[in-house]
């Protein structure tokens, strides 16, 4: 259930099994929540931070390998994460990646303008520390593409405009349920842990000399996303289920990225409303019995690390149906 980034991806993990697997979502396409998303890689708005992190850490080895084809989407870029407020920790997991500390921004600019002549770089005066890292991003336009067509390769088929009012209304013929809903497991399965977390980003044309990826987590929240054809300006991350467009949120994002990245206000776009299924518990990742006696698999809340735990938890989701499979058989 679900077509966003983690129905995908599972779905393609047990279709290469030759599993003979269908997925089953409401919306598909640029429709879903994973189509709005920045998409690059960085545990982002996700508990409990253990395992949260030990997932990210096998889906990076996994896009890191996907960056060597052009085809997919997967590429990697220099993740500059700033502090406005002040001296920036470099998180463990960070550590073990190559991360690195920018001590200043001043510091960073004098750096950055050494390294590349005339480049486009951060306003000196926005932020007073940060640090770098090299992460994957998956450009939406072309990623999410390459997951459908991948899964349909191997035999998997695509319902689309399907709503369920619960698990058990997926056709019998399945033994296997694997819930991969989102903030849609709010009503699929009746969870009030869920809590929709807004987000709004604004698409501008691609912006000259752009090649970092440049993300301030302070209020307001700002990220700047160089894809190939395109930027993505960022963002919101408020307690809302309103998928409307705010056009004030619009301006003061676009004003913000622009400030932060010395440059006029470019021209929008298109902008994108997505609902983050962030899970007060922790992501749910477990094995359930429906009350029809079938098994299935929860998979969601990742709040706004869906690509970023994508194939960690798909690969736990084969590993628990596994070995439900062999505890059946026995």
């Amino acid at each position: 259930m679900g077509a966003g980034v983690s129905g995908l991806t599972c779905g393609v993990v047990f279709a290469e099994h030759d599993f003979r697997t269908a997925i089953f979502a409401e919306e598909t396409g640029r429709r879903t929540t994973s189509a709005a998303a920045g998409a690059l890689w960085f545990p982002y708005d996700a508990e409990p931070a253990d395992k949260v992190i030990s997932w990210a850490l096998k889906t990076y080895k996994v896009l890191v390998d996907l960056s060597q084809d052009s085809q997919t989407g997967v590429s990697m870029i220099e993740l500059r994460q700033f502090s406005r407020i002040g001296e920036i920790q470099i998180p463990d997991w960070a550590n073990s990646l190559g991360g690195s500390v920018i001590s200043t921004a001043r510091r960073a600019v004098a750096q950055r303008r050494r390294e590349v002549e005339k480049s486009l770089t951060v306003n000196p005066v926005v932020f007073k520390a940060g640090f770098a890292i090299t992460v994957p991003l998956m450009d939406t336009t072309i990623y999410l593409d390459y997951l459908v067509n991948r899964f349909r390769k191997a035999a998997g088929a695509i319902n689309s405009n399907v709503r369920l009012e619960k698990l058990e209304d997926v056709e019998r013929e399945f033994d296997l349920v694997i819930n991969c809903a989102g903030i849609g497991a709010r009503s699929l399965v009746h969870d009030a842990d869920l809590e929709p977390h807004r987000g709004q980003v604004a698409i501008v044309p691609k912006i000259d000399n752009l090649s970092s990826a440049i993300v301030c987590d302070d209020a307001p929240l700002m990220y700047a996303i160089p894809r190939t054809n395109d930027c993505v300006f960022g963002g919101t991350n408020e307690l809302s289920d309103n998928l409307g467009v705010d056009p004030t949120s619009t301006s003061r994002i676009v004003a913000e990225c622009s400030r932060v990245l010395n440059i006029s206000q470019p021209r929008v776009l298109t902008e994108r409303v997505g609902l983050r299924p962030f899970r007060k518990s922790g992501v749910r990742l477990e094995r359930d019995r429906l009350r029809d006696g079938r098994t299935v698999i929860h998979n969601y809340g990742h709040g706004g690390s869906g690509f970023t735990l994508s194939w960690g938890c798909a690969e736990k989701v084969f590993q628990i149906a596994h070995s439900a499979t062999a505890t059946q058989r026995r």
